[in-house]
């Protein structure tokens, strides 16, 4: 029907203007080629590139502030992903940021997660989507079964600003010293960890965070209108002015773990970098919980005289995981791996530094829930001054702020307890099995 249309204007219209039409055609059908083709470049997870500037971000006291400096100086285009979003005082400042730039007619685009979020008030939502925030939610809750579609959460922390500037890590929307039902007198701020990226891997943040954002509103609109009417337009990165390049900058990667091509990537970069330690290894994660290929190559560390400290959740937050993770405390006291455990607050990083060689920073735990389910993305830096930094702060957190947990104290654990220990790791087991993921972990 279009081309029958498009055919009898021709032959109304001088030739001049009926070829500039075709270059204009061909222009548009070049453009979309190249879009495929960088969208296709983009999920070459895992491989670094050159020329970024990667800054630590610590906590939500370093983080929010730049985000929202960032979403201040937005001019096209922000996308906010997050698993939670609470609408307290760093939820605030950040909703209004968001409100502003759209307002100033950037377009913004916020997805969460329907489990994570499920709580965010709705007078909230409204806010966002009256100023002209365009929100999405990932797997709304509607009722629960225990099927593996449930436990698919959408548990990446990212936001990108135009195509300038980027953020990865694993810090929610989130107030710092908001600690829901365990609000007590004196318990100190969530300690987490979040990058702000420059240079050339920005462009595969943002064609990540598209990616998943054209999905969403595509299966949306042909709930609404069917697949004939899902073609709204939206704002495109590739669409965007070039960005500066970077001069100088560090080596660094995008790991995702997603349910096509990325299923197992940051697994594979924790062992890729565990087999290449040679002298020191620090693992700070909320949720530790590995599976048998993880546990074999921390012990290989230790066997190659590598030193190896974890920084794990002290706190109990969880029931179920916090006793399931120390049924496989005894095999790495055994072997001589350092374990501490926070004790000022609640312990949320998900970060690890070997050697002076590698560093990542992320939302992934070290369990099979964001290992085989979930999506997540953390970034990897290739930089000794950047690693110096994050073992830094960690070595700190060691020092002043975790209790060591000692191989003799450990021992003497009663027989309840051990018994209470392995029941909940065999629960865990159970969810794996469930999740039909048990062969893999």
């Amino acid at each position: 029907m279009s081309r029958i249309s498009d055919q009898a204007r021709s032959e109304q219209v001088p030739a001049s203007a009926a070829n500039a039409a075709l270059r204009g055609e061909a222009a548009d059908t070049g453009r979309h080629a190249a879009r495929a083709h960088m969208l296709r470049w983009a999920w070459r997870r895992g491989k670094p590139v050159a020329g970024n500037r990667v800054r630590l971000l610590r906590s939500g006291q370093e983080y929010f502030p730049a985000l929202v400096a960032a979403i201040d100086q937005a001019v096209v285009l922000v996308m906010l992903e997050t698993y939670i979003y609470a609408d307290d005082p760093a939820g605030q400042a950040v909703s209004d940021a968001l409100i502003r730039a759209a307002q100033r007619g950037v377009s913004v685009r916020v997805t969460v997660d329907g489990f994570g979020a499920g709580d965010m008030p709705a007078a909230l939502a409204e806010r966002l989507r009256a100023a002209g925030v365009q929100l999405r939610v990932y797997r709304a809750m509607r009722g629960f079964t225990l099927a593996r579609r449930h436990l698919r959460r959408l548990h990446r922390k990212l936001a990108v600003v135009d195509r300038q500037v980027a953020f990865v890590g694993g810090i929610n929307i989130i107030d710092d010293h908001n600690h829901g039902p365990f609000d007590q007198a004196g318990l100190g701020p969530r300690y987490d960890f979040a990058v702000e990226v420059r240079g050339p891997l920005v462009d595969r943040i943002a064609l990540t965070a598209e990616r998943l954002w054209w999905r969403l509103s595509f299966r949306g609109e042909m709930r609404e209108v069917g697949l004939a009417g899902a073609a709204a337009d939206y704002p495109l990165i590739t669409d965007m002015p070039p960005r500066p390049e970077e001069s100088g900058g560090v080596r660094a990667a995008l790991l995702l773990r997603d349910n096509l091509r990325n299923r197992r990537a940051i697994e594979r970069e924790y062992l890729r970098a565990l087999g290449a330690a040679r002298q020191d290894v620090i693992l700070a994660n909320a949720y530790f919980l590995p599976g048998h290929k993880m546990r074999r190559a921390l012990l290989a560390c230790r066997q190659r005289g590598v030193r190896v400290r974890l920084l794990l959740q002290g706190m109990v937050e969880y029931r179920l995981q916090h006793f399931a993770t120390h049924a496989l405390y005894a095999s790495l006291l055994d072997a001589g791996v350092e374990i501490y455990e926070y004790a000022e607050s609640f312990l949320h990083a998900k970060v690890g530094v070997v050697d002076e060689a590698w560093a990542t920073v992320g939302s992934s735990n070290m369990d099979p829930f964001s290992l085989l389910l979930a999506r997540e993305a953390n970034i990897s830096v290739y930089d000794a001054a950047f690693a110096a930094e994050l073992r830094t702060e960690l070595e700190r957190a060691i020092e002043l702020r975790s209790v060591r947990v000692m191989p003799e104290t450990h021992a003497r654990r009663s027989t309840w307890r051990r018994l209470t220990n392995w029941a909940a790791y065999m629960v865990l087991r159970l969810g794996v099995v469930i999740a039909g993921v048990t062969g893999r972990y």
